[in-house]
């Protein structure tokens, strides 16, 4: 067997690649043209690539790899896992030790009200759950027209009909469409969209769009309400302080189910076990993926309320569920990478000692002539690029033109951070240590220079 540094050229894998790898959210026809990156190795916080560059993965890999790179634990527990059970599937009243041990482990860190999880293999799959979960429980409740559920423009649930149907991003619904029985509110990104208003007005005056809309809708026909703690893929967009709490307000006064998408904000990235902690909020259902296995497995769940649980367990089947429900192997990992958070006090480590460090550092760059904010939560921190600092303007050129070009000084310069339109965002893994963070931040500093000047040669750096 050829051992993964053993590989061909560089330029026969991205040929190869090209010709058989429809790469998600990609033009691949130009990736074609262009040639994809191709990583060989990983660990720590570090990624190395064919030809042998490392780079700084700032994003923790789909903002996932909590525990960093190359834990030898979860490839043993994987190993073992596969010799002893590699598989068997969770229907037809049969279960098994890794996804009992999971659950019950969940159970005790999630919240004292949610003592149950619906087992899928993402957090899109378990976001198709929650649509069909919140439905049934209504009916069983006898409140059969209570179908629709209320989410976020520029909110992001993942990439199934369902689940970006919940989701608000656009240029997803332009492509097949959306499942009937969603409706959008406005995202509170007081940034972009606040004008002249307070950040707390604001935030009250977009969770109150919330209020407005069930009183549109009616209120025996909303379902549920689901929003990120802090928005994600959206370009980590952190709500004001006043927000959340009137959200909770709005959902326990009319009778509303309240989701919380913590695929990206659980198991450790905002300092808490779960960014539901961080705001302060009481959700009915929890989203859950990425983090739970440091992304070393394919898993992903539903974390529900014991009263949605309860009223459902005595009705009859739920008819719902997927091959890999409770995967014996990707249990067994998130087990493990449980244990490893834990143990290793990680959460902590985040919420006192890096998390603070990192966010000294980071809302820095503010001081940078092209950044307009810049905002963090835990290991979660963006910064709006602008040509206008004082007033928060969009660049006048197409809006991810300048996010784009700072992107390419960041991988060119072995620095792994993202672009969401014009904000540049990260999401490292949560061990990083002190001089990685000051290594992130001298390279993003050296992007954003790069980045100014480039802008400026061309004629760009004017507001729109």
């Amino acid at each position: 067997m050829n051992m993964i540094t053993n590989h061909m050229p560089t330029a026969e894998l991205q040929a190869l690649d090209a010709a058989h790898h429809m790469h998600p959210f990609t033009d691949n026809g130009e990736l074609a043209t262009k040639g994809a990156r191709v990583i060989t190795q990983a660990k720590g916080v570090t990624l190395t690539d064919s030809e042998g560059n490392q780079m700084l993965d700032a994003m923790a890999g789909l903002w996932c790899v909590n525990v960093g790179y190359g834990r030898d634990e979860l490839a043993e527990a994987a190993a073992r896992q596969m010799r002893e059970l590699p598989y068997y599937n969770t229907f037809f009243q049969t279960t098994h030790v890794p996804a009992i041990a999971l659950s019950t482990k969940l159970a005790e860190l999630a919240p004292d009200h949610i003592n149950n999880v619906f087992f899928a293999g993402s957090g899109s799959e378990a976001n198709d759950t929650n649509i069909r979960l919140v439905r049934h429980y209504w009916q069983v409740m006898g409140k059969p027209t209570k179908q629709t559920i209320i989410a976020r423009h520029n909110g992001y649930h993942g990439s199934t009909l369902g689940a970006s149907s919940l989701g608000g991003m656009s240029g997803m619904h332009a492509q097949g469409g959306v499942v009937s029985g969603v409706h959008h509110i406005d995202q509170p990104n007081w940034y972009s969209e606040g004008g002249d208003m307070s950040p707390e007005d604001f935030g009250l005056e977009r969770a109150r769009q919330l209020e407005k809309a069930i009183h549109d809708l009616g209120e025996d026909n909303v379902a549920a309400f689901i929003a990120e703690p802090v928005q994600g893929a959206g370009g980590v967009i952190v709500p004001p302080e006043t927000y959340w709490p009137e959200i909770q307000r709005i959902c326990d006064a009319h009778d509303i189910l309240l989701i919380a998408d913590e695929v990206i904000c659980g198991f450790g990235r905002t300092g808490r076990w779960f960014g539901s902690q961080t705001m302060g909020i009481r959700p009915d259902i929890m989203t859950i993926a990425k983090g739970l296995s440091s992304g070393y497995q394919p898993i992903g769940g539903s974390l529900v309320a014991d009263h949605i649980a309860d009223a459902i367990a005595n009705v009859g089947d739920f008819n719902h569920g997927y091959t890999y429900s409770g995967h014996p192997v990707a249990a067994a990992v998130a087990l493990e990478n449980l244990r490893i958070l834990e143990e290793e006090k990680i959460v902590d480590y985040v919420r006192d000692d890096i998390g603070p460090y990192l966010k000294s550092k980071w809302e820095a760059l503010a001081d940078h002539p092209m950044v307009g904010e810049a905002r963090i939560v835990g290991m979660m921190g963006s910064i709006a690029l602008t040509p206008d600092k004082a007033n928060r303007a969009p660049f006048a050129t197409d809006a991810g033109t300048v996010g784009y070009i700072c992107r390419e000084h960041c991988f060119n310069g072995g620095l792994v951070m993202r672009h969401v339109g014009d904000r540049m965002i990260i999401s490292p893994p949560l061990v990083i240590t002190r001089d990685e963070v000051n290594t992130l931040i001298d390279r993003a500093v050296i992007a954003l220079d790069k980045t100014y000047a480039e802008i400026k040669a061309h004629g760009m750096n004017v507001a729109g």
